[in-house]
């Protein structure tokens, strides 16, 4: 397996099918919540598709279907122009100025790469690691938000297998989370299959109208002369990646077992399996119980604000929250004590709460440096069950799995995913820097014994 490397066959530029309006042609100036993002990667996700059976393979041409894919692309962007835009920075010494936007008009256009690899679907899915192949499948390995000046803000690439097609798209941290990522690969799915490709609706337009702090000026200056005084470039560690499977029987046990044992129905399935994670990870890595372990959630503010922002708002509206215990508090207490601490601090991050850190922001801006973020002892989670990866088809039926890049990684990143089967299943993709931890984790009564429930 280690030695089938991908080979890239063509590349090429795909922009808005149809030219912009004069208001498209406006900047897109970020907002509090995206511009502390300029030295985070590229986000990496993806989906696996069998190629069509035998039965009806001598009517499917690749040459055809990346044809098709292009075109559906082009008038995709045509509802997400942004995407096919690059970052401007815009300097001025009197008064001193510093304002990075989005230039929809400077618009080179998303990046389109058709590629191959021998390898089947077995070959990615059966061993107990993801192959480090899948790692090639993605394009803008090593890529930070900022070099969005440069790089195409979302590069996808249709990586062709023996049996297979993988469409793996990297996207600007600072243009999408989650859940617009998947919004767009979902717009694009619709619109590949509707055949209709010069004049397309699509069920749910994204909504670009910015947003920000009533009173605040929609144009921020950044207390910078130059790039060089924020920008943070981070070695990617090295780590393995491992999938566990949650039926939604085992999601189901977890989350009434973590709401009975604190008397409460305030817990959700994702909280509950999100603590059993945490106290597992803390467990096997054995540190001392006086030491303080967190939980980082990645959360969406669109439904937190007041008024909420629509769930098709599309930007990068995230915060990052913080379960925090000892090791002692987290392993001796049970599994709702961990799921009512994350509970806690979710509900608590409310409206008033992100104003109040956005308010702050704005008296001090300021770009996260990931190297002075490290510690020992924490997990960060990030994706979401709830997104709809599986209702992307591209004419090919149901994905046969999804899967992730290796930026915005290392030991204790813990990714979520929709199990395949759907009825509230869930897959978990743990990050592992010790070949010790995994086996350990693999070993972890709590945790094993949530996976056997069917």
């Amino acid at each position: 397996m280690s030695s089938k490397s991908v080979k890239r066959i063509s590349e090429c530029f795909i922009k808005s099918l149809h030219d912009l309006s004069p208001e498209a042609k406006q900047p897109f100036h970020f907002t509090p919540f995206e511009l502390p993002c300029l030295n985070i990667s590229y986000s990496q996700k993806g989906l696996l598709f069998a190629k069509p059976p035998p039965s009806e393979s001598q009517d499917f041409s690749i040459t055809a279907y990346l044809d098709d894919l292009r075109r559906s692309l082009s008038a995709t962007l045509d509802h997400f122009y942004p995407l096919a835009g690059r970052l401007v920075t815009k300097k001025e010494e009197n008064p001193a100025s510093y304002v990075i936007y989005l230039d929809p008009e400077n618009s080179p256009g998303v990046k389109f790469i058709y590629a191959t690899v021998d390898t089947t679907i077995s070959d990615i899915l059966q061993p107990a690691d993801v192959p480090v192949v899948v790692r090639s499948f993605f394009d803008l390995n090593n890529a930070i938000s900022h070099d969005g000046h440069t790089l195409p803000l979302l590069s996808i690439q249709v990586t062709e297998l023996v049996d297979g097609i993988f469409i793996g798209g990297s996207i600007n941290h600072m243009v999408a989370d989650g859940t617009s990522f998947w919004h767009f690969m979902g717009a694009w799915s619709e619109i590949f299959k509707s055949k209709e490709q010069s004049h397309c609706s699509i069920s749910r337009p994204p909504v670009l109208k910015r947003w920000f702090l009533d009173g605040s000026d929609p144009i921020i200056k950044l207390p910078y002369t130059h790039h060089d005084q924020f920008i943070d470039r981070l070695e990617v560690p090295t780590f393995t990646e491992r999938f566990f499977h949650f039926s939604s029987a085992s999601v189901s046990k977890l989350k009434a077992k973590a709401n009975s044992e604190c008397n409460t129905t305030k817990i959700s399935s994702l909280q509950a399996v999100i603590a059993l994670l945490w106290r597992s990870v803390t467990r096997i890595r054995r540190l001392p119980e006086d030491d303080e372990t967190n939980c980082r959630l990645m959360i969406s503010n669109r439904r937190r604000l007041n008024p909420p922002l629509s769930d098709d708002y599309f930007g990068n509206p995230i915060s990052v929250l913080k379960g925090k215990a000892t090791v002692g508090e987290l392993t001796a207490n049970g599994l709702g004590w961990a799921a009512f601490r994350l509970h806690e601090a979710v509900i608590n991050y409310n409206d008033r709460a992100v104003e109040e850190s956005v308010e702050s922001w704005i008296k001090r801006p300021f770009i996260i440096k990931l190297s002075e973020m490290s510690d020992r002892n924490f997990i960060h989670v990030g994706s979401s069950p709830r997104f709809d990866m599986y209702g992307c088809e591209f004419g090919l039926g149901k994905a046969v799995a999804a899967r992730s890049g290796w930026m915005n990684k290392g030991d204790g990143k813990i990714t979520m995913y929709p199990g395949r089967e759907g009825a509230g299943s869930m897959d978990v993709e743990v990050c592992f820097a010790s070949s010790q931890h995994k086996m350990d984790l693999e070993c972890d009564e709590e945790f094993i014994d949530a996976l056997r429930i069917e």
